[in-house]
């Protein structure tokens, strides 16, 4: 793992184009590869050696999984650790939780026929850099360590916790991870845009209560 970028966001030579699935695809004329945007409550599985996973995360946390032999990876992007109703797997935005955000993730990367006893798994993000009266980012970092712990994954690298925001470039094809610590500037405008997400979820929210960000309806 890496702590200077390689890649240059938004890259000036990108061409964008709109993906169901992923959110944001764009191709990359420097670097030769396709770029992947991961947002808030995503995921994206892979099996192309030219394609790049990149996701900035705050209080949020991302795992990085791939099985070295398939050459086949992902990455989710995770909200909160987990919702304990028993409705919550039937809604359409429940990765943003990550009981069930790790659990869809594995689910995809076994189906393109990974192996669970092979898989490299790294995990990043849960910094607290939203003023809050719980700190999300300590529960998501705390969280996907006993989620591992408990399945009896190992974790092939971390960086989690802190206050500080980051941006993640991940290599399914090799498990390269280039990470890059944010400033205090941008950690701002990252809690900020969590925090406006997590209020738009809440009054998206079928039905319950929930706790985004320390706010509850």
């Amino acid at each position: 793992m890496s702590g200077a970028a390689t890649l240059r966001w938004p890259p000036s030579s990108a061409v964008e184009s709109r993906d169901r699935q992923v959110g944001r695809r764009f191709f990359d004329a420097e670097s030769s590869a396709w770029i992947v945007k991961v947002f808030p409550g995503d995921f994206y599985v892979t099996n192309k050696t030219d394609e790049v996973i990149v996701t900035v995360l705050g209080s949020c946390v991302a795992a990085c999984m791939r099985d070295p032999v398939t050459g086949v990876g992902g990455m989710n992007h995770f909200m909160l650790a987990q919702h304990d109703s028993g409705r919550w797997g039937d809604d359409l935005r429940s990765t943003r939780f990550g009981n069930f955000a790790m659990e869809k993730l594995f689910n995809e990367l076994i189906k393109a026929g990974c192996r669970k006893d092979r898989m490299e798994i790294k995990v990043f993000g849960g910094a607290n850099v939203i003023d809050a009266s719980t700190a999300v980012g300590s529960d998501n970092a705390e969280f996907i360590l006993r989620y591992l712990a408990a399945e009896g994954l190992g974790c092939a690298a971390k960086d989690v916790g802190g206050t500080l925001p980051r941006r993640i470039h991940y290599y399914p094809a090799t498990g390269r991870v280039v990470r890059r610590l944010l400033g205090a500037s941008e950690r701002f405008v990252v809690g900020r845009d969590e925090s406006d997400y997590g209020k738009l979820l809440l009054k998206q929210q079928p039905s319950g209560e929930i706790q985004l960000f320390g706010e509850a309806e």
